[in-house]
């Protein structure tokens, strides 16, 4: 299946959010939110960094604002199945791009009110990840897209998707100014639509990190902390 550098000229505008049904402030100074978010991504069970990510996402919001606004709908990749939780109402099947048609369909029917997209490339089915275009380019409700990974040398398929998800983009969520940066100079994203919101840590509680240096046989020595999923691919 072929893709076009840009939206379909023959594409119905996706909808700005001004006729979406938002909630009144429940508290002084709070900002509307939308009643129904959906959350595409990546999601534990699946040992994977941006399921982490995705999950963690899920938590703090149902957490701060109840969970009956929000779901999920994680990526399988090939021959895999997992245990999701209840969080979880729709799977992607990672190289059939009929499940990317089929979700936007539900997104759609449910009047769903935004949709928050986690972006890396190798997550998605097809050349670069271009299979999550089929769901992007059928909503009709505002999209958030947070980007995991922003090049600055992309490959000809790499620039095509990022910079179509881009356009059908309302907000792009970064997690460093030079990723910003990148999105301006090389793929020409207006300053406007981009958010920077560094990474984060889950708040845990603070412990001595002398006990885990003994723990690790480390003790006595400097250690370097990174963030992202360990694994033997990488």
């Amino acid at each position: 299946m072929s893709f076009p550098d840009a939206v379909r000229s023959d594409q119905q505008p996706r909808s700005t959010g001004a006729e979406c049904s938002l909630p009144v402030l429940s508290q002084a100074g709070r900002l509307p939110l939308p009643t129904r978010i959906a959350v595409i991504g990546n999601y534990l069970p699946r040992e994977c960094g941006i399921a982490t990510f995705t999950t963690d996402l899920c938590n703090a919001l149902a957490a701060e604002y109840g969970e009956g606004r929000l779901f999920a709908i994680p990526v399988n990749d090939p021959d895999s199945s997992y245990d999701y939780p209840e969080q979880v109402r729709l799977e992607l099947t990672q190289e059939d791009i009929a499940s990317y048609e089929r979700a936007a369909d539900f997104l759609n029917f449910n009047s769903n009110d935004l949709v928050c997209l986690q972006h890396e490339y190798g997550i998605y089915g097809g050349a670069a990840g271009r299979y999550i275009l089929a769901l992007l380019r059928k909503l009709k409700m505002p999209l958030v897209t947070t980007l995991h990974t922003v090049l600055r040398e992309p490959d000809a398929n790499q620039r095509i998707v990022l910079e179509e998800i881009a356009q059908l983009s309302d907000r792009m969520i970064v997690m460093s100014e030079l990723a910003a940066q990148l999105l301006r100079e090389v793929y020409a994203v207006p300053d406007g639509k981009i958010d920077v919101i560094p990474h984060g840590v889950p708040d845990m509680n603070f412990m001595d990190p002398n006990y885990f240096k003994d723990r690790f046989g480390t003790e006595g020595k400097s250690v370097l902390l990174t963030f992202g999923l360990l694994s033997p691919n990488k």
